[in-house]
């Protein structure tokens, strides 16, 4: 019997799946502890398309706003500050809704070294993601220093969607890189599994250090560094070869996304939050434990959530058609801790990340997500080793989540854009976006403005 190549690749992957796993994400529908209620109190508005918050730890106050044409606002005490921060209006490409600048990341020296870490879609490198280092201004704190710019790393896509695009800083002091699998639907390059491209990847690359070829440095045990060596075919075991991959990007730190919009640390325990958007039925959120080595498979494109890809069509009674999973399917890759449904739920996780704050115990360890498509807001944490999905918020229609971001006191920011999708559109011309804070119900200030609910 013979073997087609593709086939090995399967028989490779499958060879330590599990069949219908044991243990499902948590769905919406759990019940947190503590009868957690939160309301979002607004920060700032009259912002075009914002997409992503930072503060640094300088002890300013300052909260900085990305918006996605190309533009960093300051917002301090509630005011946009009269100049942006940093404007790339002319280099960013925003005409489509997946492509513009995506977020930003202070240095952790930065209260010394002033050193800020920019993503964004190239105008004139046909939408391709620049990680860019700016300095921040010698005579003016609240201006990067243009002249300064020092461009870190490129990645080219085929298609104009699915580029991820958020940068942080993890624990470790490492810079990682959420990447999409380049575009089009259903992962058509089979970027997700292919550990030769940074498409479909979480990146992890140290920007204190560079060398010849490179204006970073690649952290030691990054799981897929694989050493120059000497061949040897016979005496070598089987289980020493499956972990050759001499052609692997060494900046991989994780593989199988689809599109890592956004995710997150937890400050408290260094857990980190993937939320990866998912392609006609499910959406997911990852949890990568501190203690991971890295080189986890997430496994798209053979699954999205806990549900084989593609799903198959069943025809029902009435001549219709619904998609489901078929009987016994393999399960690829580790399996998200929670999932949705797009027939009820949403069609566009957003990660918010864990609190941490002093300010409201009440909310310390939950976890936060949205959906950008039914403004719905949930609520994670484990109990009893279990994960539980709340729904804690149903924001009116035109309140569409578009991204986050957490203050050094552990306030989690959250940023909406009424952004149009399915074609070229000017953002000056959409209604203006904003940024809200999630506050416990119970202590909102009276004077304070807070989302509107849609109707029950």
């Amino acid at each position: 019997m013979k073997f087609k190549p593709a086939l090995f690749t399967l028989i490779a992957l499958l060879a330590s799946a599990s069949f219908a796993a044991e243990t499902k994400p948590a769905q919406p529908g759990g019940k947190l502890p503590g009868n957690v209620a939160i309301s979002l109190v607004k920060v700032a508005d009259d912002l075009v398309d914002p997409v992503s918050v930072a503060a640094p730890d300088d002890g300013t106050g300052r909260i900085f706003v990305v918006e996605r044409p190309g533009v960093i606002q300051i917002i301090k005490d509630g005011k946009k500050a009269k100049r942006p921060f940093l404007d790339l209006k002319d280099k960013t490409i925003s005409s489509f809704l997946e492509l513009g600048m995506y977020s930003m990341a202070f240095h952790p020296d930065f209260k010394t070294n002033g050193k800020v870490y920019i993503a964004y879609a190239d105008l004139w490198f046909n939408g391709a993601t620049m990680i860019a280092e700016y300095t921040v201004s010698k005579s003016n704190p609240d201006r990067l220093d243009p002249e300064s710019v020092r461009i870190i790393m490129q990645i080219d896509f085929p298609y104009c969607n699915h580029h991820g695009g958020q940068i942080a800083f993890g624990p470790d002091g490492y810079l990682y890189i959420g990447v999409g699998d380049g575009g089009w639907e259903g992962d058509v390059i089979n970027a997700g599994q292919d550990l030769h491209t940074w498409l479909g990847k979480m990146l992890r690359i140290d920007i204190n250090q560079s060398s010849t070829d490179r204006a970073y440095g690649i952290p030691k045990d990054n799981p897929f560094i694989t050493p120059l060596q000497q061949m040897t075919l016979f005496g070598v075991s089987e289980e020493a070869f499956s972990k050759v991959r001499p052609r692997a990007k060494p900046e991989i730190w994780s593989y199988g996304l689809r599109n890592p919009w956004t995710f997150s640390f937890d400050s408290k325990t260094g857990d980190m939050y993937i939320a990866d958007i998912g392609q006609n039925h499910w959406e997911e959120i990852n949890m990568q434990p501190a203690s991971s080595k890295g080189g986890e498979n997430y496994g798209w494109k053979f699954m999205c959530g806990s549900h084989p890809f593609p799903m198959i069509l069943k025809k029902n009674p009435d001549g219709s058609e619904t998609s489901v999973d078929p009987e016994n399917y393999p399960v690829v890759g580790v399996m998200p801790i929670a999932e949705y449904s797009h027939v009820d739920q949403g069609i566009c996780v957003i990660n918010l990340g864990v609190y941490r704050g002093k300010e409201y115990p009440e909310l310390d360890g939950v976890y936060f997500s949205a959906d950008w498509g039914s403004g719905k807001v949930w609520g994670m944490k484990q109990v009893d080793g279990t994960w539980q999905m709340q729904e804690l918020l149903d924001l009116a229609d035109g309140i569409r989540p578009t991204g986050s971001g957490t203050g050094p006191d552990g306030a989690i920011y959250l940023t909406h854009a009424t952004a149009n999708y399915g074609g070229p559109v000017d953002p000056y011309t959409s209604e203006r976006g904003a940024v809200w804070k999630i506050v416990p119900t119970a202590k909102v200030p009276k004077d304070a403005l807070t989302a509107p609910l849609g109707a029950k």
